[in-house]
């Protein structure tokens, strides 16, 4: 509303101006000049001025006094009070402008005459001083943001300066990324970035030469098939310490590898590569397998035979000892008695050899009878049990003439042994 007073106060194009017309319906017309010969009068101006200004402080609806023009200079007083309600207004109006809203999730930098003064990270109304005193800058700290390399918006449309890599056995790989990050220093992100890059290229700049150094330390199939995430995860804490250095202000949240493969123009030749690979493992894995069965039956047999050959020997040995044992014993009776001991000895030979052998009882010094004695069947007849009365004698096919007397039979058998005594010495 003052403005437009003022403006309808110094508009040139009101008619009033140069015939001492006032305004608002004033009764004092003044000299007047016919037509619009020429400028106005500057002292018609400065009274014209002076009555509208008088009429809106003070003095409105009083007019001029009647019977002439008013030959009173300006109000001074009136002028001053309307100058001193418009710098009232103006200050209230530039108080007003400091109130500020921080929404849920961002933080104010609030900057005097350009330096940096505190963070207001507290959601809400606030006030700070007005411009150009002070000033802020708004801060998204909690947004997830994100960076891709090698690529724009889709894995198809890359960018083969940020993507094509080389690896540590001199190969080829084409590799797509996004960086997702966060603001974990607000004041380092607004300040301490300039007068280099802009902080988002600083970031794909950091990220690119960690996962070209992860990538330069390994080889293509580690890369492209076996570590992939090794490799996403060394690569983030090297971009984080990147960052770091620089003061950025930023916290690398993840690394996500959107696309690794050979480049191209090999793939054709990566991909038989890979299938000799596979190949070469599968046999592998077939030798394993059949080792894997071979090995624990040779052990197996390998241990039978070592168990049956310590056997045997615990065996021989013990037999040995025995038979060692048996001789001692064997010679210590001898240097005791050695006629009886000898004669055991040939009655115990004797017994093992006839033990399994027919027997025929020849009786020399009878008149030429032949006494036939078939020990087997009678012993043979004895195992069956069957039962027979004492004295009866299992029939035989040669006739059985009875026994000589016990006497006879006890001298044979005396003189048999002398005969054999005198041999053996």
């Amino acid at each position: 509303m003052m403005r437009q007073a003022i403006r309808r106060i110094f508009s040139l194009n009101d008619p009033g101006w140069g015939r001492g017309q006032g305004g608002g319906g004033g009764n004092n017309p003044g000299p007047q000049r016919p037509g619009n010969e020429g400028p106005p009068d500057l002292d018609e101006l400065w009274r014209d001025f002076n009555r509208r200004l008088n009429n809106m402080f003070g003095r409105r609806g009083g007019g001029v006094p009647p019977g002439g023009s008013s030959g009173e200079g300006p109000s001074f007083k009136g002028a001053g009070t309307g100058i001193g309600v418009l710098a009232v207004i103006g200050l209230l109006l530039w108080l007003a402008s400091g109130f500020y809203i921080v929404p849920e999730g961002q933080a104010a930098a609030v900057l005097r005459f350009g330096e940096f003064k505190y963070l207001n990270d507290r959601a809400g109304f606030t006030w700070r001083i007005p411009f150009p005193v002070e000033t802020h800058e708004m801060v998204n700290v909690q947004q997830l943001r994100q960076i891709e390399i090698g690529y724009r918006s889709n894995v198809k449309n890359k960018v083969l300066r940020e993507s094509l890599m080389l690896t540590e056995d001199q190969s080829i790989v084409d590799m797509q990324f996004a960086v997702q990050y966060r603001l974990a220093d607000p004041v380092a992100w607004l300040f301490n970035n300039n007068p280099g890059p802009a902080p988002e290229e600083l970031i794909r700049q950091g990220a690119e030469t960690a996962m070209r150094e992860v990538v330069a330390r390994r080889g293509v199939d580690q890369v492209l098939y076996e570590e992939k995430e090794a490799v996403a995860k060394d690569a983030r804490m090297l971009m984080q310490s990147i960052v770091d250095k620089y003061k950025a202000g930023v916290s690398i949240v993840d690394v996500t590898i959107q696309q690794a493969q050979p480049p191209e123009q090999a793939q054709a030749a990566f991909e038989d590569a890979n299938k000799a690979a596979q190949d070469r493992e599968r046999l592998i894995n077939e030798g394993r397998a059949y080792a894997n069965d071979v090995i624990p039956k040779a052990r197996g047999t390998a241990a039978r035979l070592a168990q049956e050959a310590d056997g045997y020997k615990q065996r021989v040995i013990a037999t040995a000892e025995g038979d060692a044992n048996r001789f001692r014993q064997v010679l210590t009776e001898y240097s005791r008695a050695p006629q009886v001991t000898r004669e055991r000895m040939y009655l115990e030979t004797m017994q093992q050899v006839f033990a399994n052998t027919s027997k025929v009882m020849v009786d020399s010094r009878s008149g030429g009878n032949l006494l036939y004695l078939p020990l087997d069947k009678l012993i043979q007849g004895g195992a069956d049990g069957s039962a027979r009365p004492v004295g009866q004698i299992a029939p035989s096919a040669t006739p059985v003439e009875p026994a000589p007397p016990a006497v006879d039979t006890f001298r044979s058998r005396e003189s048999l042994r002398s005969r054999d005594r005198s041999q053996s010495r």
